[in-house]
């Protein structure tokens, strides 16, 4: 530790719990959303007091890659964990525009928490790999890595085992947790308590990373579609012409006599409904004129040649003979007659 931590350690401890009182308020708050105003000013609060604790942090040079962990006080083991949170912290922060930015910030305070962590022996888990690297303009998301079926069933092995691992530190932190903020933990108890802690995140870093790289594939896949679909600056999209509408039916003499099938455009507004017809004669609260004698006339010459085809038919003794041998016929053979095998 470098000279003068000693005067710099209350202020320090004391931002770190503030950063870390924060986190845990947001992880367990009940806001609807991540984007709500309080949600984001506590974001924006631990933030500040986590940097401001890093920064003393590198100033004191608290920690070294060529030391051991046994030679790291006790109490000193927690500020270890500032990578970490501010990772977290990072990625609660609501901004649309800035997401991939927020993402990339995200994922180098968890692959520092990592890196120290690897140097120091806490645990045994391999760095992750470098970051996806944005393509070309136009090209395609890079594909999967090579592996099949075998890299898929050792990476969900992998996330396992983390997962019980980390119930299982969880539940002994959870045991630890009251001796250690009360101030009755002793030495052992506080170092044992802080190692635990560290190798929890160490699991959380793990999958927020792995999650942070599928989201950032997206992300610029997402971004090259709208610049390929974009048009070059200072040209225009091409105007369409309306389409003209057209008819679903066989042909225009059907279209004709059945129409479209469907409501079609009005032809004539209210106005000119009215003036033609009061034009015909028929205005409100008249009925519709009487047929001329000439009309009349015609109409009656047709029926009553329909009724003489008629009575012209009904006298036909042939036709008719034929309807009354029907009729006795389905008399003395009732409806199912001659099927004895049940075959109806």
């Amino acid at each position: 530790m470098a000279e003068g931590a000693g005067a710099e350690a209350p202020r320090l401890a004391e931002l770190l719990a503030t950063g870390w009182r924060l986190w845990e308020e947001v992880e367990a708050g009940t806001e609807p959303s991540s984007a709500a105003p309080a949600v984001q000013d506590k974001v924006r609060r631990g933030l500040d007091a986590l940097q401001q604790a890093a920064a003393m942090v590198a100033q004191l040079d608290l920690f070294s890659e060529n030391e051991d962990l046994e030679e790291i006080a006790s109490a000193d083991l927690r500020y270890l964990l500032l990578p970490a949170l501010l990772g977290a912290l990072t990625l609660r922060q609501v901004n649309p525009s800035r997401r991939l930015e927020h993402l990339e910030s995200a994922r180098g305070h968890f692959c520092r928490f990592l890196r120290l962590c690897k140097s120091y022996g806490l645990g045994s888990f391999a760095l992750p790999a470098a970051a996806p690297a944005p393509g070309p303009a136009g090209s395609p998301p890079p594909p999967a890595a090579p592996g099949g079926l075998v890299a898929m069933a050792s990476a969900r092995q992998a996330k396992i085992e983390r997962y019980k691992q980390k119930k299982e530190l969880e539940n002994r932190l959870a045991s630890m947790r009251t001796f250690v903020e009360s101030g009755q933990a002793d030495e052992d108890q506080m170092r044992e308590f802080y190692i635990l802690q560290t190798q929890k995140w160490i699991n959380i870093s793990l999958e927020e990373v792995e999650s942070i790289d599928q989201e950032m594939v997206i992300l610029r896949s997402r971004g090259t579609i709208k610049q390929s679909s974009a048009p070059p600056h200072g040209t225009s999209r091409q105007v369409r012409a309306p389409l003209k509408p057209f008819i679903l039916t066989r042909d225009a003499a059907q279209a004709k006599v059945f129409g479209a099938g469907y409501p079609g455009v009005p032809t004539m507004t209210v106005d000119d409904w009215y003036e033609q017809r009061r034009r015909q004669g028929v205005m409100p609260g008249q009925s519709v004129p009487q047929r001329t004698p000439a009309i009349a006339g015609v109409a009656d010459e047709e029926l009553q040649k329909k009724q003489q085809e008629k009575k012209e038919e009904e006298d036909d003794e042939e036709a008719l003979q034929k309807a009354r041998n029907w009729d006795d016929w389905k008399d003395t053979h009732p409806r199912g007659y001659g099927n004895r095998q049940n075959m109806g």
